[in-house]
């Protein structure tokens, strides 16, 4: 994990049974380099100049307190060597486990549904109906073949307001992270390398593995399995 600061390192250290103040461990990271340094890119992957209908921002001050209560939905790119590629990402808010994601060479329509299509099938048998469903107000999101897909199985459809990503916190702080703490640390050399490193980060590092303070320092599968366990008990 070499993107984790110095309170998921404590944190991580104390699952391991090592006694530590976080003030001893942050000042042996800075002592030997180990503190995070940011590099910044900026590409626009929001078209909202459409004539699609958008719909008004239903995430705004809910408490979220379940799971498929709300999803939030974003796409970011990914600097290659020969260009960019870009991800579509779907996160569940309350356990902020990566439900479906999508690495495309365009960001299209396609590249949306298909991260959709993975979250629907990772939910298979859930009941979705009044779910929430937050993006921004891309043509993507707003496409009558993505929407079709939300109502078709009862899910509420709610966009920020154009150009106010803080209204999609959630979704923004898990590009974030993927690119901290994957993507910024890899020169890919192909689509192919992009890819397999991309899942192997979201599948086996994100969602089973990484600290979410959010969570209290558990990651998104073990905080699921845990809620599922006590709903059945």
């Amino acid at each position: 994990m070499p993107r984790y600061g110095y309170r998921r390192i404590t944190r991580e250290l104390a699952r391991r049974s090592f006694v530590v103040n976080h003030k001893k461990v942050l000042k042996i990271m800075r002592e030997n380099g180990l503190l995070c340094k940011k590099r910044v890119y900026k590409i626009q992957t929001t078209n909202s100049n459409h004539g699609l209908k958008t719909y008004p921002n239903l995430a705004k001050g809910l408490e979220v307190t379940l799971l498929n209560q709300l999803w939030a939905a974003d796409i970011t790119y990914v600097h290659l060597a020969t260009g960019f590629v870009y991800l579509a990402s779907i996160l569940d808010v309350f356990s902020r486990k990566c439900v479906g994601w999508q690495l495309s060479k365009n960001i299209d329509e396609q590249l949306c549904e298909d991260a959709l299509e993975m979250a629907f099938a990772l939910r298979k048998g859930v009941d979705l109906r009044g779910l929430i469903h937050h993006s921004d107000r891309g043509v993507q999101y707003a496409s009558t073949d993505y929407v079709n897909a939300l109502k078709k199985r009862g899910i509420l459809i709610s966009m920020s307001r154009k150009g106010n990503p803080y209204e999609n916190a959630f979704a923004e702080s898990f590009n974030k992270t993927v690119k901290y703490e994957e993507v910024y640390l890899t020169e890919y050399a192909s689509f192919q390398d992009a890819y397999k490193n991309i899942e192997k980060f979201i599948e086996k590092v994100y969602n089973k593995k990484r600290l979410h303070s959010s969570l209290g320092y558990v990651p998104p599968d073990e905080f699921e399995e845990k809620y599922l366990n006590e709903a059945v008990a």
